[in-house]
Formats: C-alpha cells, structure tokens, sequence
C-alpha cells in the first residue's frame, strides 16, 4: 500500500487531484492496485523551509508551480532502486518541479505491508490481507 506525503505551499484542490490521480496511474501502470495508493498533501506555511539559512521562497524562479517540495514515500521494501529512482523523476513531473532550482527533497520509507493497519469501509485489515476487489 503506497503512502505518498507531499509536504508543499499551497495547492488548489484540483491541482492536487491532477497530482494524485497522475501518481496512482503511474503506481497502477505498476500493478498496484489503485486503491491501495494514497497521497496526502500537507501545507507548509510561507518561509518555513530554509536552506542556506535563506527561505526557499527567497530563491523560486517561478510562481507558476511550488517552489519547494518534502515528499516521504512509504513503499514495500520489496521495490528496488529502479522503482524509487523512477518514482522520484514521476513525482518531479507531476509537481512540475523538472528542470528547476527549486528544492525537493523525496525520501523513501521501506514500510513492510504488515506493520500498516486501515480501515475501508470501516473494517479494520493489515495492508497485507486487504481483500482484493474482484
């Protein structure tokens, strides 16, 4: 069960959505099941992410897209270097951060599927023994 945080300014919500439904398509393209992949955005306020002791704001070339992006990416630990490093260039593009000197900073969290717990529909399951829609 993919977990995707993405920590940025603000987004509008269909801006998120494009973001979302392009990672869950790509993962799906992957044979993960759409839905067991979930992203999760989070605001950062302004001037709260500094490097070189400057806000990243400070240093944007564009206001077009965000300027600065933390992603954590809690993935099996099954998946190889091939996979993150392709999800990492997938997650540029959709943030539309390519060929810029913003800041992004992706991290992945190998997460064993049995140590996620969730609840659909309200039923509590290990990530591992979700029952697969037929």
């Amino acid at each position: 069960m993919p977990t995707i945080e993405i920590t940025t300014s603000q987004l509008s919500t269909p801006r998120k959505r494009a973001i979302a439904v392009r990672l869950t398509r790509w993962l799906s393209q992957r044979d993960i099941l759409s839905s067991h992949v979930v992203v999760r955005f989070v605001q950062e306020p302004q001037n709260s992410l500094f490097s070189a002791g400057m806000p990243i704001e400070a240093m944007a070339m564009s206001t077009e897209a965000p300027c600065h992006a933390t992603v954590s990416c809690h993935i099996s630990p099954d998946r190889d270097h091939r996979f993150r490093d392709e999800l990492a260039e997938e997650l540029l593009a959709a943030l539309d951060m390519v060929d810029r000197s913003e800041f992004v900073y992706i991290e992945f969290r190998p997460t064993h599927p049995d140590l996620v717990y969730v609840a659909p529909r309200g039923r509590l399951h290990r990530a591992d023994q979700i029952p697969v829609p037929r």
